[in-house]
């Protein structure tokens, strides 16, 4: 099993920036591709941004393309992703997960979830 766990979420205003760590733990050799979704309230889950194992690939939403980056540290078992340049659409829950897989946008294919950290962008 691998653990993940989620910090740096909180409450910024309009055009600020945060950092999420997300720190992995346990079997974390079994993960390879990572990623970052988000969930607003009363709307579905979706994808924010992937990054490969060795962080050579990486995509992301057309909303956020520009103002985030996710990155990785695997000597660190840990994934990042900065937000620049943040709007009150950002508003959300963001979850880091692992994937087996190299890398992919379809959150089915994520095997392992962190408990989500609170971003609040007020306008």
């Amino acid at each position: 099993q691998v653990q993940l766990v989620e910090s740096g979420g909180g409450l910024v205003q309009a055009g600020g920036s945060l950092r999420l760590s997300c720190a992995a733990s346990g079997r974390t050799f079994s993960t390879n591709g990572m990623g970052w979704f988000r969930q607003a309230p009363g709307k579905a889950r979706e994808m924010v941004a992937i990054i490969s194992w060795s962080g050579g690939i990486t995509d992301y939403a057309d909303s956020v393309k520009g103002r985030f980056t996710i990155s990785r540290d695997n000597a660190k078992n840990t994934v990042y992703l900065q937000m620049n340049s943040l709007k009150p659409e950002d508003t959300a829950v963001y979850y880091c997960a692992g994937s087996t897989t190299p890398w992919t946008r379809k959150a089915p294919l994520y095997d392992y979830w962190g408990q989500g950290t609170q971003v609040t962008v007020s306008s």
